[in-house]
């Protein structure tokens, strides 16, 4: 008798199913759907379904005009054995990028402690640091750029008037790569301002302690600061490391698409599109994107491994 009124009582009291307890929850589920629906279809049609035709078309010779012809794996094998210009890509690219992100990242880390502390322009100031970013990126100042740094330009004119030898700084092989460094360090807006965040959140006990202690701005910085950012270092690391890689834009404008003068600014990405899009060999293009991907793939991994011997979190 008791066990049946056990039960009774278990039955009774066991809870409803989550459907027939909360029916408005099945209303929210649908609205959640609908509303991811958008990015769920570009996820799978604009993204997943591209990156697979581009694997299969890598192992295939195709000129966008006849149908795939599958190669199997001649188009990597040419790629590193019978390609000296994608050799010279990798290289300009390679120097490009171990070059420009450090330096981009440091002024970009100098700037933001510099402008952390709040004064009357500091406003003023963060935006006009920021502001290259937002046009950096642009075929017009690469025009700009090009003028700047043209055999005619404002550089080769300041420098001239001081009595130096002038010349074309985009037209010499020896110094047309570092024109566009300069013009992707110039870029540091996006690095600043999540610098500036991270500063402005540095606990001010700390940096008040320090200084009773005694600590130079110096020894501050490289012991307070630099640890304490070492999240947001890593994450700008890696981020501009990514965007260097893909860099096209500064390289076409100002080589007029031809990655001259004698390949020293032959981008990673703009041989891509030359392969691709000028000599119609689109199946040796998606080669050269498969192996960018392993590459940037790698480089971030290094970078994720490296962090445990200098990246610093708060637990």
């Amino acid at each position: 008798m008791e066990t049946l009124k056990t039960s009774r009582w278990f039955y009774r009291r066991r809870p409803a199913p989550a459907d027939a307890l909360a029916p408005s929850h099945r209303g929210e589920a649908r609205a959640a759907f609908v509303f991811l629906l958008p990015w769920l279809v570009g996820l799978v049609f604009l993204t997943a379904l591209p990156m697979i035709g581009s694997f299969v078309l890598s192992f295939s010779h195709y000129d966008l005009l006849s149908p795939p012809e599958w190669i199997g794996l001649e188009n990597y094998e040419r790629l590193f054995t019978q390609d000296p210009r994608y050799l010279k890509s990798l290289e300009v690219t390679t120097t490009y990028v171990l070059v420009s992100v450090p330096l981009s990242i440091a002024v970009a880390l100098v700037i933001a402690v510099a402008l952390s502390h709040q004064t009357p322009t500091a406003n003023l100031f963060r935006s006009v640091f920021y502001l290259p970013s937002l046009l950096g990126g642009s075929v017009a100042i690469g025009v700009l750029w090009r003028q700047i740094f043209g055999s005619n330009g404002l550089v080769s004119m300041m420098l001239g008037g001081l009595g130096f030898q002038t010349t074309s700084w985009i037209g010499d092989p020896r110094y047309a790569l570092w024109t566009l460094i300069i013009l992707h360090i110039w870029q540091f807006g996006a690095p600043m301002v999540i610098f500036l965040a991270g500063v402005r959140q540095i606990p001010k006990e700390i940096v008040d302690a320090s200084i009773m202690d005694g600590a130079s701005p110096v020894q501050r910085f490289f012991r307070i600061t630099l640890p304490l950012l070492s999240p947001l270092i890593l994450f700008n690391l890696v981020m501009q490391t990514i965007n260097a890689f893909q860099a096209f834009v500064p390289a076409f404008v100002i080589s007029d698409g031809t990655g001259g003068p004698v390949d020293s600014t032959l981008f990673y990405t703009l041989y891509l599109y030359v392969e691709g899009f000028r000599n119609f060999r689109m199946g040796y293009a998606m080669a050269m994107a498969w192996v960018l991907l392993v590459i940037i793939a790698v480089f971030t991994a290094i970078s994720f491994y490296a962090s445990r011997f200098w990246v610093h979190y708060e637990s």
